[in-house]
């Protein structure tokens, strides 16, 4: 394994115009994920020194998203790869590692194969590039990599120049490149722009290397998902299909029971034990764990929620962030949590809204309840204690708290706190009025007939 330094560079400067979108191309998510943070996720696991960024319109957003953990470097014009990779060349002055020159609109390339790059490097015959190739099911017009068995590259060539023995070679350029710093600036100012387009492109400086009789390499990537390019909204949901399907097998294998697999949609950092079965139609977003046992049931959304041991949630149950469920907790049908703590053991079975709430071990909350959490200005705490009995149909107004043991009856507006083993009922006396309800029919019938005359 190499241990030579590191740079990236990440082209970014794209317009993205296919998106139709005021989002830059590399922020849109996957698996609600920024596409370019997927990338650069991997790109850690290699530890580089440097992080710089190729950036043009929309840069701001770039910016905003990477903060300080890159830096960057404007291409205007743009002029092609090759001058987009020339711009970092200022960046790292001083530095003399490899580079890695990365796409942000091609997320999925797994720490492995990076790395896989970066150590050919420096094997024995010493490349002066190393270019990632993948073969497609169709090469399609994909430029080409001619290389033998051992990957030392004879030469690259853009589809439209190949021979038909060129295109009888499967394995296909997929743009993605490693070099010294040295090599690769070196040959960088030796590219031409004598081209339809009049640009400068990066994979020429493979060719210009092999000229000068040095070795290129090419490493293979694991698949052709793995180098796939996104460029519209089609192809955005082509990626999260895919990687939808390698978590659920992920997840399967790991010793989860999905019922129905194709519907559950999983985000980039769920964290699922062994033995958690769930149920068709169930939605996670970011932030969710679930811990051994859990149920969770058909049509449940999940966000920045933590489900305990043996829990159960829905369905049609709502976790929103904040939402904490401990250890053989249930929430059933209709229920929402918002930073709320269901105590072990404790359980809302139906038609309830916690928010903002702490509900204690063994609790009930019947159906119908909620806490009354924010008056238009500020939010406000509910705490129910250990035990506690609140009957269905009850208003918690917060801030406000019921005791240990304590009985809310149902159809409550409970305002003041409640003490240990309490029975608050908070309702209107009940009038009894007999015959008024005929009478008022009765009347209201006359003038109905009366209007139709």
């Amino acid at each position: 394994m190499s241990t030579h330094e590191l740079a990236i560079v990440v082209l970014a400067a794209g317009k993205g115009t296919r998106m139709k979108s005021d989002l830059h191309k590399v922020l849109h998510p996957i698996a609600g994920r920024p596409m370019l943070e997927h990338l650069l996720a991997s790109a850690e696991e290699l530890s580089p020194k440097h992080r710089v960024v190729i950036v043009g319109a929309g840069r701001e957003q770039i910016e905003t998203q990477l903060g300080e953990r890159a830096s960057y470097r404007v291409q205007e014009p743009q002029l092609g790869t090759g001058h987009a990779v020339q711009q970092a060349e200022d960046a790292l002055d001083g530095f003399d590692g490899d580079v890695l020159v990365l796409y942000g609109d091609v997320p999925f390339v797994k720490a492995a194969t990076m790395r896989a790059m970066t150590d050919r490097l420096h094997e024995s015959d010493s490349p002066a590039v190393v270019v990632l190739g993948f073969e497609p099911e169709d090469p399609l017009a994909y430029g080409r990599v001619v290389a033998d068995d051992a990957g030392r590259i004879a030469k690259m060539v853009e589809f439209k120049d190949a021979s038909d023995e060129d295109r009888a070679c499967r394995l296909c350029n997929s743009g993605l490149m490693a070099a010294r710093k040295s090599d690769m600036f070196d040959l960088l100012r030796r590219v031409g722009n004598d081209n339809a387009q009049g640009e400068y492109y990066l994979p020429d400086i493979v060719n210009i290397a092999i000229a000068d009789g040095r070795n290129c390499a090419a490493v293979k990537a694991g698949s052709e998902y793995e180098v796939a390019g996104i460029n519209s909204r089609a192809e955005l949901a082509a990626a999260e299909a895919q990687w939808q399907e390698e978590q659920r097998d992920h997840w399967m294998a790991e010793g989860v029971t999905l019922r129905a697999p194709d519907t559950v949609f999983f985000s980039w950092d769920t964290e699922l034990a062994p033995d958690v079965t769930i149920e068709p139609n169930v939605v996670f977003g970011p932030g969710v764990s679930v811990a051994r046992g859990a149920l969770i049931r058909a049509f449940s959304h999940l966000e920045g929620a933590s489900v305990g041991e043996d829990c159960k949630v829905g369905p049609y149950a709502r976790l929103r962030p904040g939402a904490v469920m401990e250890k053989d907790s249930f929430v059933g049908n209709f229920v929402e949590m918002k930073k709320a703590v269901l105590g072990e053991g404790a359980k809302a079975s139906h038609l309830t809204y916690l928010g903002d709430a702490t509900v204690g071990p063994g609790a009930n909350i019947g159906a119908g309840t909620i806490t009354c959490n924010y008056d238009g200005y500020f939010k406000y705490r509910t705490e129910i204690g250990a035990r506690a009995f609140i009957g269905s149909n009850s208003s918690l107004i917060a801030p406000v708290r019921i005791g240990e043991d304590a009985i809310v009856a149902a159809g409550s507006a409970v305002t003041r706190d409640v003490a240990e083993g309490e029975l608050r009922m908070v309702r209107a006396e009940q009038l009894v009025k007999p015959g008024w309800a005929d009478r008022f029919h009765d009347a209201m019938k006359k003038k109905k007939e009366s209007e139709k005359k």
